[in-house]
Order: structure tokens, then C-alpha cells, then sequence
């Protein structure tokens, strides 16, 4: 009996024991990584106090000790290469990205970014560096259309263009988010939702005014694409207003578009500090506590900046907010937290075996350099004077910006030892015995203070002069980084510095007499007035913000080495007064699509030393409403000299019941071929190019004939070749918006 107690005892005693156990694990399910991330997210959200969740919800979000949950900064940039931390590899900026049309190289590039950017959090967060730029959080791509090229953060996005930006902007967060079946590489963020491109000047206050039309047709389809293609884990909102509601709290674009029409299931964060502005300059409430209310309820879970930090548990207290709702808020974030993997042991997250050689590392600067060459645009080439013969002795190089780091790298930087700028480019290409000068010739922004000139005159004495010229993130950019500006980082008159045209006048008139050629290699991000330019130089270059290896690209293509194979992304104007008011944000008038002055230079276009040759194009010549198009034309390197071809497929509506583009870019694909070579190329129409939106606001795949043009650039005069083609559609779809 006695035996039988102690027995009877002792099962009770381990039975409680393994009670005890199992409630403690109960306790603990945010920390069992057998458990789903979403278990393991509410499970931790349930421990925590309402102060402990609103510390969560502020971009340096506090440490909560007792949790074990260590401090973490959201707030991280990654735009064209790993920014504003350690050293790095620097790629183009964004608009050299567009000029590329290559959503693979993109994808190569992101991809490249995030090793990068996981190696550094691994070995920051081992010294207990959790602070600012630290993350695996990062606020890019900027996916904004560049509707007026006097925005200073045009250079930022991938041009004019929804259809180009959606291909390139999925591939970059593809490649920032990488494809793991359990844990996010980084996380991506789609940014400025939406309907923001300046003025900088006013970006807090601004209400921009936009149509349905419009903003479904132009300002939305790159955000959907992120979203429903893309998968991208954030969105961020703008500063400014839309049709009176501010971004970062609007009912109409954060919860009927976003979440209800397009079911994102991500985070929402501000831009930083704009949660501010919606009391302090939208004037839309009277208090913090109010603003902080009605970003919540539209569903902001994250503040970059402090606002929810010491306003919404104040909100709550006023019942305002309730604590169910600030829960609701903060599940995502810590969910994003659990998929990458910042809560589980190191060893089990794949992506944290990254090893910093990777930073910079031999194949990282190939890709820069591969990137930068695919980026250049050869806009001129006049009798052929590019590339420049090998029999020449000596180049006279000049220009603010031939030997000037920051003509490579644009705004959201990063760090390396090894930007080359374009004077050094040319320093390590030219073959042996080849002479080089060089000279700045004048200051970037200003005349020059001494008015005694050594520089053109000793310039007549080379056999070619190349002047690099342009702008910088200090004349153009955002708010307060543009520090050279007085517009905010704007570009109002849409020109270079007036003392560079000034320069190149003289070194042009130099030249005429001893007959040398004039190469111009514009730097910047902006799509500035090249009339007078275009008229001086012999061979003009776009070069954009080429990045670490912009010196070398550069170079090569200018000496032969290389071919050029970018294409604007973007429209080059003849004059700024061609286009209606920067503040105006209705699309008439602008970009390739609405315009009808003809431009400078076209979206789409851009040379190259090689002649390309169209023909045999099939096509599907009829259609159900719905259905793809399938394409096919041959394509032929008719020259002596290796090319890439950027194949462009425009379509416009012929017989539709409102207004439509000019003409639209519907497919595009860049081919690599070899001297006398042909290719096939195939290519799809996706239904929604063939849609419009109607004046009943509902988008539309309405029976009628499409004119289809397929070639190198626009159908217009400057297209080396182009073929042309109809197909009709049969019967009336509607699709989603």
C-alpha cells in the first residue's frame, strides 16, 4: 500500500511537472522555431504591454529586455547599392538602371545588394551595432513615375514610363527578397505611394490633384505590379496629399486600393517624419494625438519618426485608437521580423552564411561595371567621330566632372575605395604611349573666380577633347541633401549650370579651327535641356550617375573597347516651356505618352556603333478580348561590330471610346548579337497594355484595331528601323483595376 502511494504520488508529481513544462512552453511559443511565424507573432504580441507594441512601432524600435527581443532600426536604404553604412559596391542610380531595360540585370544587381546588406547586418549586429542603417529593411526601389524632369528625385526612379518601371521594379525587389521558402533575403519597400513627384520644395504640404484616369493609368501600375507580382513586403507612403487626403493616412489609397483591391498583406510605413505633417502643414487635424489616430486607422503600422511614439498611446487613452487595433497594426511587423529570420538561431537562416568578402568582391564590381555599360545612352554621333581611332596620340580631357566622385553616384549612396572616376577611366584604358591632359577648365555650379583661361587654348593641341560636364547630387536631389540648390533639390529651368555652357562655347570655337573632335559626356539624373549642347559637341554621352565603375565604361565606350547599348528612359524636351506646370500633376502634355510637341529626344532612343535590321514580323492578327498577342520579328546585326539591341514594342488604340496615349510601350526585350548574326525574338502583349479606363472609371479590353510597332526606338524619324502591324480584338472585357 505504502508503495503503491509513493507510486501514485510520484505520477502526480511528474504529470504536474510536465503541466508545469507545458504551460511554460505555452509561455514561450514566439521562441519555438517548430511553430509558424504567424503563431510565433501573436504569441509574442500577447506578451507585450501597450507602451512595450507602440516602442515597436517607431523606426528605432526600442529593446524589450524581459522578451528577449533586442533593438532594431526599419529605417535602412539600399536605392542603387548599400547606402549610408559601410564600405559597399556602388551601382548606377536608378535612372541609369532604367536606361538598361534589362529586368535580369536588375534582378542580378538586387540580388548582389542583399548579400551585401545581409553580411553586414551579420557583423554589425556582433559588435551591437543596431542603430541607423543597420536593418534588413530597406526603403526601395522608388517606383514614382518621373512625369516632369524638374524633379529632383527623378533620378531615383526608373523614368516615365509604368510599364518599364513595373518590369524593373519587381526584378529589384525579386532580387532584394531572394527565394527562400521560409526566410525573406531582406525585405523590400515600394515607395512614394503614391501619386509624389515634387515639388520638393513644397513636398510637405502639397496636395497633389490627379483623375481616376490618371492615377490607374500612370501613377498606380507600378505599385499593383510590386505588389501582386512582386509580392513586396512594404509600402511606404508619401509626404504630400492626394485629391486633399494625406498619403500616409488616406482611406482611398492605403485601404480600397492597397489592401481591399489589391490584398496587400505587408506593412505600411510613413515616409520619415510625414505623420508630423498631417496636422503641422496638411492642417487635416488639430492634434498629434488625432494625426496619430488617422494614420492607425487606415492602417500605417510602422512611424518613421517619433510621432507614434509619444502620440498614440495618448490616442488610445483618448479612445481614439483602441488596443485591439494597435495589436492588428503591429502584427505584420513582427511577423516581417519572424520571416527573416531575426528571432531563430543564426545557423538555421540560410542567408546568414553570407561572408563579408562578398562586399565589393571581384564578381560584385563586374556587375557594376557590366551595369554602368548597359546604362550609357549615345545620344550624337556625329560622321561617326565615336569611337575615337587607336591612331590617336593625345586626349585632352576637362570638365567639373572628369575627375569628380560625385558625378558618379547620385543620391542614396553608398561607400567604396573604388570609384574611378571618368579621368581615371581613361587613364587605365588608353594604350601605352597615348598622351593624356587634363584640366577642370571650370567650376561645377558658378564661373570661375579667376577669369585667366589655360584650358582651351592648351586643349587645340589634342587630337580629341573629351569634357564631361553636368550635374551632381549636390545641385540636384532631395529637400536638404542638394545642398548647391536653391529650389529644393529641383531642376526648375531644366539646365545645366550656365557657366558650363559658357565653357563649352569657347572650347567648341577652339576646336572648329583645328578641326578636333568635341565629346561631351553629360553626368546627372535629370533629363536637362541639351539643345545648345547637342549643337556643339561631335559625340554626346549620357552617362547618368554610372557608379564605381563609371570611369572605365565610360572610357571604353568612347575608345571602341565597347559598344553602347542604353536607351532613354526617359523624354529629353527641347524646352522646359514645352511642358505644362510643375505643380501640375494631370498627364496631359507629358511624358512620350501624352505629349504632342515633338521632344528632343524620345523615350526609347539611344545609338550604338552598330546597324540593326527588322524584318519578318508575325503576328496574331486577331484576338479575343483578354488573350495575349504573341509576337515574333528577326532581327539582324547588319554591321562588323557586336551590339546589344534593345527590341521595343509599342501598340496604340485606334478606334477607343476615351481618351488613350499617343502610343505605349506593351513589350520590350534586350538581345546580345554578334557582327552579322539574326536573331528571333518573341515577345507577348499581356491584356492589360490593351486596356484603357473609362469615363465611367472602370478599366476596359474594348473591341477594336491596334496599331502594333515593333523596332529599336519609337516609330518616329530617329528610329534606325521599325516594322508595323494591326491586330483586332474581338468583344468587351472587363478586368480588375
Amino acid at each position: 500500500m505504502r508503495i503503491k502511494l509513493i507510486t501514485i504520488i510520484g505520477l502526480l508529481l511528474w504529470n504536474g511537472q510536465n503541466f508545469a513544462h507545458s504551460i511554460n512552453c505555452n509561455k514561450d511559443l514566439y521562441k519555438s522555431q517548430n511553430l509558424s511565424f504567424e503563431t510565433r507573432a501573436k504569441d509574442l504580441i500577447s506578451k507585450m504591454t501597450l507602451d512595450e507594441k507602440i516602442s515597436q512601432m517607431v523606426n528605432d524600435a526600442a529593446a524589450i529586455e524581459r522578451l528577449g527581443i533586442p533593438e532594431y532600426n526599419w529605417w535602412n536604404e539600399c536605392l542603387h547599392g548599400l547606402a549610408r553604412a559601410g564600405k559597399a559596391t556602388v551601382f548606377p542610380q536608378s535612372i541609369g538602371l532604367g536606361a538598361t531595360f534589362d529586368p535580369d540585370l536588375v534582378y542580378r544587381m538586387a540580388d548582389a545588394i542583399s548579400n551585401e546588406a545581409r553580411a553586414f547586418y551579420r557583423y554589425a549586429s556582433k559588435r551591437g551595432n543596431r542603430g541607423l542603417y543597420t536593418g534588413l529593411t530597406f526603403y526601395s526601389p522608388n517606383v514614382n513615375i518621373y512625369r516632369d524632369p524638374r524633379w529632383g528625385r527623378g533620378q531615383e526612379t526608373y523614368g516615365e514610363d509604368p510599364f518599364l518601371t513595373s518590369q524593373l521594379g519587381v526584378a529589384f525587389v525579386k532580387g532584394l527578397q531572394g527565394n527562400d521558402n521560409k526566410y525573406l533575403k531582406t525585405a523590400a519597400c515600394a515607395k512614394h505611394f503614391a501619386v509624389h513627384s515634387g515639388p520638393e520644395k513644397y513636398r510637405h504640404e502639397f496636395n497633389a490633384i490627379t483623375n481616376f484616369r490618371d492615377l490607374h493609368e500612370t501613377y498606380l501600375p507600378a505599385f499593383k505590379a510590386l505588389v501582386k507580382e512582386g509580392k513586396v513586403k512594404s509600402v511606404m507612403g508619401a509626404y504630400n496629399r492626394v485629391n486633399g487626403e494625406a498619403c500616409c493616412a488616406s482611406q482611398t489609397l492605403l485601404v480600397d486600393i492597397l489592401k481591399k483591391q489589391w490584398g496587400f498583406n505587408g506593412f505600411l510605413t510613413t515616409d520619415c517624419g510625414a505623420l508630423e505633417d498631417i496636422y503641422r502643414y496638411h492642417k487635416l487635424c488639430a492634434t498629434a494625438e488625432e494625426a496619430a489616430a488617422l494614420a492607425a486607422k487606415s492602417g500605417m503600422n510602422l512611424n518613421c519618426g517619433s510621432l507614434y511614439g509619444y502620440a498614440l498611446k495618448k490616442a488610445v487613452e483618448q479612445k481614439l485608437v483602441t488596443e485591439k487595433e494597435i495589436d492588428e497594426l503591429l502584427y505584420p511587423l513582427i511577423l516581417t521580423r519572424f520571416e527573416l529570420g531575426l528571432f531563430d538561431d543564426e545557423n538555421k537562416v540560410a542567408y546568414n552564411n553570407v561572408d563579408v568578402s562578398i562586399v565589393d568582391s571581384k564578381k560584385h564590381k563586374d556587375l557594376a561595371y557590366e551595369t554602368a555599360l548597359k546604362s550609357i545612352v549615345l545620344l550624337e554621333n556625329k560622321n561617326n567621330v565615336l569611337p575615337l581611332k587607336k591612331e590617336l596620340n593625345y586626349i585632352f580631357i576637362t570638365g567639373p566632372n572628369a575627375n569628380n566622385n560625385d558625378a558618379l553616384i547620385g543620391n542614396y549612396f553608398g561607400t567604396s575605395d573604388r570609384l574611378t572616376t571618368y579621368l581615371e577611366g581613361f587613364t587605365n584604358r588608353v594604350s601605352p604611349g597615348v598622351s593624356i591632359q587634363y584640366k577642370q577648365g571650370v567650376m561645377i555650379d558658378k564661373p570661375n573666380t579667376n577669369p585667366i583661361d589655360w584650358t582651351t587654348g592648351e586643349s587645340s593641341k589634342a587630337d580629341a577633347v573629351v569634357a564631361c560636364l553636368g550635374l551632381t547630387w549636390l545641385i540636384e536631389g532631395e529637400e536638404g541633401e542638394a545642398i548647391a540648390s536653391n529650389q529644393g533639390g529641383d531642376m526648375i529651368k531644366n539646365s545645366i549650370p550656365q557657366a558650363q555652357i559658357d565653357f563649352l562655347r569657347k572650347l567648341k570655337k577652339v576646336l572648329e579651327k583645328s578641326g578636333k573632335p568635341l565629346i561631351v559626356v553629360i553626368s546627372g539624373g535629370c533629363p536637362v535641356q541639351l539643345t545648345e549642347i547637342k549643337e556643339l559637341a561631335d559625340a554626346l554621352i549620357l552617362a547618368w550617375y554610372p557608379g564605381e565603375a563609371g570611369g572605365y565604361a565610360v572610357a571604353d565606350i568612347i575608345l571602341g573597347n565597347e559598344n553602347p547599348s542604353g536607351r532613354l528612359p526617359v523624354t529629353f524636351v527641347k524646352d522646359v516651356n514645352d511642358l505644362p506646370p510643375f505643380e501640375d500633376y494631370s498627364m496631359k502634355g507629358r511624358t512620350y505618352k501624352y505629349m504632342t510637341k515633338e521632344p528632343l529626344y524620345y523615350f526609347g532612343y539611344g545609338l550604338s556603333y552598330s546597324n540593326f535590321e527588322y524584318t519578318n514580323l508575325k503576328m496574331q492578327q486577331e484576338v479575343k478580348a483578354g488573350e495575349k498577342v504573341k509576337i515574333s520579328v528577326d532581327v539582324k546585326n547588319t554591321s562588323t561590330k557586336d551590339g546589344d539591341e534593345i527590341v521595343q514594342v509599342y501598340i496604340t488604340d485606334n478606334h477607343a471610346s476615351c481618351p488613350v496615349p499617343v502610343r505605349q510601350l506593351a513589350a520590350f526585350k534586350r538581345i546580345s548579337l554578334k557582327a552579322g548574326e539574326a536573331k528571333t525574338v518573341e515577345l507577348v502583349i499581356n491584356p492589360e497594355k490593351m486596356s484603357l479606363i473609362t469615363d465611367k472609371n472602370e478599366r476596359m479590353i474594348e473591341e477594336g484595331v491596334f496599331t502594333v510597332t515593333v523596332g529599336g526606338g519609337q516609330p518616329v524619324k530617329s528610329t534606325q528601323s521599325y516594322l508595323c502591324s494591326e491586330f483586332n480584338i474581338k468583344g468587351n472585357k472587363k478586368i480588375e483595376l
